[in-house]
């Protein structure tokens, strides 16, 4: 398996906070963390599947991507069993954009983050049937 390409980044607020609330309501495993100053992160990495997330702190000329996530927008995440996902979201608290969905191609729902950040996930992959 290749290492990742693409990899998405976001800045928050509190970190720390966001990265248990990504490790709770999502299974985010972490990979990487190194601390900054003041109890702030410096760069942490979140696993998900064979994908990364980095995450770190805002700071002056670095802000948060607070609200990332327009209509349209967001980081989208396979999952092998949406309906299971959804469940451990809910009950963790995040607020629920679009609720689980069968789509045909997929099933899959929306949700934002504590900072209000947009999240997917689905049972759809664009690349299986590549190589």
């Amino acid at each position: 398996m290749q290492p990742p390409t693409v990899i998405p980044w976001r800045t928050y607020d509190d970190a720390n906070g966001a990265i248990a609330f990504l490790e709770s309501a999502f299974g985010a495993e972490r990979h990487a963390y190194q601390a900054g100053e003041n109890g702030s992160v410096e760069h942490a990495e979140l696993r998900f599947g064979n994908g990364i997330v980095m995450v770190g702190s805002s700071k002056p000329g670095l802000a948060a991507t607070r609200g990332a996530g327009a209509p349209g927008t967001g980081i989208y995440i396979v999952v092998d069993d949406a309906a299971a996902h959804y469940a451990r979201a809910q009950a963790a608290g995040a607020e629920i954009v679009s609720e689980l969905r069968d789509l045909g191609y997929s099933r899959e729902y929306s949700v934002r983050d504590l900072e209000g950040n947009a999240w997917h996930f689905g049972i759809y992959q664009p690349l299986a049937g590549d190589g």
